[in-house]
Parts: C-alpha cells; sequence; structure tokens
C-alpha cells in the first residue's frame, strides 16, 4: 500500500508539476512583480498561489469525489475532457512557443508590495486562472483513485502546495536577476515545445484508459 501511494504521489506531482511550469496568468504575475518590484514579493504571490491552488483542489475533491460515486460514467467522461485539454495545451504550447513574454501590469500593482498583498494576489490570480479551473475541474481527479484515503488527499495537498511554491519562488529569483531572465528567454521557445510534447503525450495516454 505505502509503495502504491507513492508511486501514485510521484507520478501526480511530476504532471502536476509539468502543468505548473506551463506559461499563463500565475507565471506572468510572479514574473512581472520580481522585475517591476522585489523577489520577496514574488516569492509572496508564489504562496498566494500555492493556496488557491490547494482551494481548488480541496473543492474539486469534496465536491467530486462525492459525484463519482453515484454516477461511474462521468469519471470516464470528465477523464476524456481532462485528456482533451492536456493535449490542447501541449498544442497552444507549440503555437507560440516563440512568442516574446509580456507581462502587462497586474490590477492594484505597485512597486512597494507587503507580504498580506503579495499573498492575496496570489490566491485571486489563481482563483480566476482558467488554466487552473480546468485542470482541477477535470485533469485532477482523473490522476487519483476514485476514493482516495484521506492520508492520500493531505499527501496530495501538500505536493500541490509546494510544487507551486516552489517553481514560482524560483521564477521570483530567475526574473529578479538580469542574467537568469535573459537565459530564459533565449531557450523559452525550446522549453515550451519540450513542455507542450509532454503534456500532449499525457492527454493521448490518458484518453486511451478513458
Amino acid at each position: 500500500m505505502m509503495l502504491e501511494t507513492a508511486t501514485l504521489l510521484i507520478g501526480f506531482a511530476a504532471v502536476h508539476l509539468m502543468v505548473v511550469i506551463s506559461p499563463g496568468p500565475s507565471f506572468l504575475v510572479v514574473a512581472r512583480a520580481s522585475v517591476a518590484a522585489s523577489r520577496r514579493y514574488g516569492a509572496w504571490i508564489a504562496v498566494g498561489l500555492g493556496l488557491g491552488s490547494v482551494i481548488w483542489a480541496m473543492a474539486a475533491l469534496f465536491g467530486l469525489t462525492l459525484l463519482f460515486r453515484q454516477l461511474p460514467w462521468l469519471y470516464a467522461g470528465m477523464k476524456v475532457a481532462g485528456a482533451l485539454y492536456l493535449i490542447f495545451l501541449g498544442v497552444m504550447l507549440w503555437r507560440h512557443a516563440r512568442d516574446p513574454l509580456t507581462a502587462a501590469a497586474s490590477p492594484g500593482h505597485s512597486p512597494e508590495r507587503g507580504a498580506g498583498r503579495g499573498i492575496r494576489l496570489g490566491i485571486l490570480t489563481q482563483l480566476s486562472n482558467p488554466k487552473a479551473a480546468v485542470f482541477f475541474g477535470s485533469v485532477f481527479v482523473t490522476l487519483l483513485p476514485a476514493d482516495p484515503s484521506p492520508a492520500t488527499v493531505a499527501l496530495v495537498l501538500a505536493v500541490i502546495f509546494v510544487n507551486e511554491c516552489v517553481w514560482y519562488m524560483a521564477v521570483a529569483r530567475a526574473f529578479s536577476i538580469r542574467r537568469l531572465r535573459d537565459a530564459y528567454l533565449r531557450v523559452k521557445a525550446w522549453t515550451d515545445r519540450v513542455t507542450g510534447a509532454f503534456l500532449s503525450a499525457l492527454g493521448v495516454r490518458l484518453m486511451t484508459d478513458a
């Protein structure tokens, strides 16, 4: 059982991390904050993004698990929807790999922001993020057992929070250093294409299982 849980968590962590690092509104908010304000402010936003994802995950788990017990066909349908989303995301990443990184200013953003404002901005950004909404509404629940144990749920939530925080804190750090920011921009096209190919392949695999 412990080996099963460990395998599940490793697989889930890898898939979730690939989705997290794919460019989206959260990435742009953290990048912008780190460039315009400070790395510390970007790090607080990362904490808020992690909390926002945990909220999404809890809503998905406690709302959809009950439905899946009553409607097994819905679980298969969600798996197909999640597979199509991953394929779509992968194709979009590949198509727009060479697009420049643009980071529009966030509403209410200014150079001087504290921990509370950063965390709040992160939570609100994630709760309104369409990428997070689709992932937690479809892909997320299909990567877990139909009836996960409380321990598994707790570990999955911890993985989600850590993945979000570690990645976006790394983004905040990188974009606060000019040479690292420039280095990322040089390899952005290839990074997006590799991520896109992985997500598309995962989508095909989920579709086959469904």
